[in-house]
């Protein structure tokens, strides 16, 4: 054999071998400009995903309320009656489910992923119901000892009592799967995967300059106040990159937001507007402490129960028909509450504090909050 004639070499010879062949490598398409517009490292951006949460609940809650009008089952001439309550309250319950669930097959999640996953969801439900219950409870309490509320003759009796407690029970309890559903449940998920310092300035900069055009009296000075509180503490947490950083600012917004839209109501002053928003806050809290927004839900609707049925007290300036107990405020309306309710007295501010103190006591930090994803600070 010939080395320097390879047709005289063996056959398996002139195979290649391993170290002289370039294995071609896959070519990765470049990820587009668009893709990274849309797509974070959590899946859909979360400014995208409240986008057409938004998208999807206004016009399935318009469209399922308008059907509900149509078919004779809800008249805005009632009043504030516990039917009217109710069915008020299923339109856009049923339009927030029906988003969510939408926005949850998008986003490859289920339902309870928005902080609801909890083994311990029904015990900490009716946990937040004795809280809320007590807690509305000491503030009347307090009103009545310090002179600021009386009460009047029992108004039901009989089996009337049961019949409004449940119907009543059961409007808020679509009261509290609403607000905090949205809330609590979507966007606190949904902020907290894709907020920082600096998105959050822009969104409560944009709610600022949105009631400074729109709104009159001064409860739009209980959303300024909490904008303002909220700047320092999240702008530190932002500084040291704390690993809760994202979680707290979420937290700051969307108990703003909630103060915000309770701006509409009738008869609710600065101070009634500040506590929407800083139980708002104790509610996202309660998902730090609790893992999940179960306790909220319960709470929420309690408050709410004892406040307009039990007790028979303005509502977010909203009196009620059909409650059980009679009460009138009196004096200083910064006391009493005024047209506003017991929400509208300095008083519920130190039941807030309460509130929050006892969620530290009974569940400590001894778990942690239910999502805390990479944020997604480019593109809210």
């Amino acid at each position: 054999m010939d080395p320097q004639n390879p047709s005289t070499l063996p056959e398996h010879s002139l195979a290649p071998t391993a170290q002289s062949v370039e294995v071609p490598q896959a070519v990765q398409p470049a990820e587009g400009f668009l893709v990274r517009v849309f797509i974070g490292p959590s899946g859909l951006r979360a400014g995208w995903s409240i986008l057409i949460f938004a998208l999807l609940m206004i016009p399935f809650t318009a469209l399922i309320g308008a059907l509900f009008s149509r078919a004779g089952h809800f008249d805005h001439k009632q009043g504030f009656t516990p039917v009217a309550a109710f069915i008020g309250e299923l339109a856009p319950f049923i339009g927030m489910l029906a988003a969510a669930a939408i926005v949850a097959v998008i986003e490859r999640r289920r339902l309870l992923d928005y902080n609801l996953t909890d083994a311990q969801g029904f015990r900490h439900f009716l946990s937040g119901l004795a809280a809320g219950f007590l807690a509305l409870s000491a503030l009347v309490g307090a009103l009545a000892s310090g002179g600021w509320l009386h009460f009047g003759p029992v108004a039901l009796s009989g089996t009337a009592i049961l019949r409004y407690a449940a119907i009543w029970g059961a409007a808020f309890l679509l009261v509290g799967c609403v607000e905090e559903g949205t809330f609590r449940c979507y966007f606190q998920f949904t902020l907290t995967r894709g907020i920082n310092f600096w998105a959050a300035i822009v969104i409560l900069g944009a709610v600022c300059g949105e009631l400074f055009l729109r709104a009159k009296g001064n409860g739009v000075w209980g959303v300024y106040l909490m904008v303002l509180l909220g700047i320092v503490p999240c702008y530190i947490l932002h500084q040291r990159k704390a690993a809760n950083a994202s979680f707290w600012t979420a937290a700051w917004v969307s108990s703003t937001l909630f103060g915000f839209v309770h701006t509409g109501n009738n008869g609710e002053n600065w101070i009634g507007i500040f506590a929407a928003s800083a139980i708002g806050f104790v509610f996202c809290a309660s998902i730090h402490f609790t893992g999940s927004a179960w306790w909220a839900i319960g709470c929420h609707a309690a408050w709410d129960w004892s406040e307009t049925f039990f007790y028979g007290t303005a509502d977010s300036g909203l009196p009620a028909k059909g409650h059980y107990l009679t009460t009138i405020p009196s004096g200083n309306p910064l006391w009493s509450g005024g047209t506003d309710g017991p929400e509208g007295s300095l008083l519920v501010l130190g039941i807030v504090l309460a509130l929050f103190i006892a969620l530290i006591v009974i569940y400590g930090r001894s778990r942690k909050p239910a999502f805390a994803p990479a944020v997604e600070p480019a593109a809210f």
